[in-house]
């Protein structure tokens, strides 16, 4: 039995995807056992097909028509965005048909509906490419490590950022020049305002966090902090003691509940996350039974996510008639612990009047709030009359922090609101 293939979005990826059958159909057929093949593309921009030569492939501009394709059994939705993918690709779904998404977005913003509408027309739904690129994280937690716990995941899912901070780590650039240099080489968009906030980490985080718990996770529940107060002061004062800082996702489970959050976090510069350079992604797992695994490649690019998303339709290819799994298995209601009540060590950077008894006061507070400190660097004046102060803490609950931190803002030695970034902690 041959399978039809339909790509919606002939741009980055999709072309990729129609590069990959055109130059690889050979390999997939082997992989399958089956006929695999491309027999219809759709895009609004009919140029963007020229290039390929789709000898007996259907191209229209509306997708609704590539959805309704008798021919086409498996719909690949790669334009992005929450609308209109989100109804073509129920269009799909309701239709019969299995879908391949690389949508993030559309999945942590939408995904129990889509998981519903799979499920109710018994087809799949499939998301490799939506996390990481070319990594097959999602294969991993489905497949490979289906029989572990996953006590801890932290992963760098997003290159523009990981690019950004090797710059100013390997270079010694301030954070604007190093966004410069990655929108010059294409790692970042125009604006960036989705990789350099946090956003687009916390989508694929959403999506990671409620793979492993089975158990819905809300956008508006995950922590996001992005990199855009991360100076060069702090990637040197960081280095000294030993650290690199990198964007991260983090899912760990706690007493029940579960933490989901993306910030900037210290690392150990002699952990494996932290050789990860430039565009590259990893993602490090902790589970009860394979202990520690690492998974690496590049999160993102047009071949790496082609790569990704030819997978999920050779495993449909595959499959064949047997059962249909769900994309997600919402099975257990998990609250997601507030970020308040996470304990951690924390990096800070207080910017103060150089005066005597300053640091007395800061310690004083500190103390007054239960946070105790583990290391202090007073570095000479970078400005007229200012210093920095750089202080690692010992264990303790964020929500105290914060309020010594707040308390200790208020005084009138401190020049500007204290910087803080929080440390790896397994």
């Amino acid at each position: 039995m041959s399978i039809g293939v339909g790509v919606i979005g002939a741009g980055t990826v999709g072309g990729g995807v129609i590069r990959t059958f055109l130059a690889n159909g050979d390999v997939i057929g082997r992989a399958t056992g089956r006929n695999v093949s491309l027999v219809h593309v759709a895009d609004l921009n009919s140029e963007l097909y020229k290039e390929y030569g789709l000898t007996g492939v259907t191209i229209s501009k509306d997708a609704l028509v590539l959805v309704n394709d008798p021919k086409v059994q498996v719909v690949v939705e790669l334009i992005g965005g929450l609308n209109p993918a989100r109804k073509f690709i129920l269009e799909a779904l309701n239709a019969g048909k299995h879908v391949v998404t690389a949508n993030k977005m559309l999945l942590a913003h939408h995904g129990p509906e889509l998981c519903e509408a799979a499920v109710k027309n018994k087809v799949e739904l499939r998301y490799e490419a939506a996390v990481a690129g070319g990594i097959p994280i999602i294969k991993a937690l489905r497949e490979g490590l289906a029989a572990n716990r996953i006590q801890f995941l932290c992963g760098i899912l997003n290159g523009t950022c990981n690019y950004i901070l090797s710059r100013m780590t390997y270079e010694g650039l301030e954070f604007g020049e190093a966004l410069r240099q990655a929108q010059a080489k294409g790692f970042a968009e125009t604006p960036p305002d989705l990789d350099i906030e946090g956003h687009d980490t916390a989508h694929k985080c959403q999506i990671i966090a409620s793979l492993c718990y089975s158990t819905e996770v809300a956008l508006e529940d995950i922590h996001t902090e992005g990199i855009t107060k991360v100076t060069h002061a702090d990637v040197a004062y960081a280095g000294e003691m030993g650290y690199l800082i990198k964007l991260l996702a983090v899912v760990r489970e706690q007493n029940g509940e579960i933490e989901v959050r993306v910030h900037p976090t210290l690392v150990p510069d002699d952990h494996l996350l932290a050789s990860v350079r430039n565009e590259f992604n990893a993602i490090y797992v902790k589970s009860d039974i394979a202990d520690a695994t690492l998974y690496y490649g590049r999160g993102a690019g047009r071949l790496p996510t082609a790569s990704a998303v030819v997978s999920d339709i050779i495993d449909i290819a595959k499959r064949g008639s047997g059962p249909v799994p769900a994309p997600f298995n919402y099975q257990q209601k998990r609250a997601v612990r507030d970020v308040g009540h996470v304990q951690g060590r924390y990096y800070l950077r207080l910017t103060t009047l150089d005066r005597p008894g300053v640091l007395g006061k800061i310690c004083t507070i500190l103390g007054a709030h239960g946070v105790s400190i583990a290391s202090c660097i007073q570095k000479e004046k970078h400005e007229v009359n200012r210093v920095h102060v750089v202080l690692m803490t010992y264990a303790t609950v964020e929500s105290d922090l914060r309020a010594a931190l707040a308390e200790i803002d208020a005084l009138d030695v401190i020049h500007e609101p204290t910087h803080f970034l929080r440390v790896w902690d397994e």
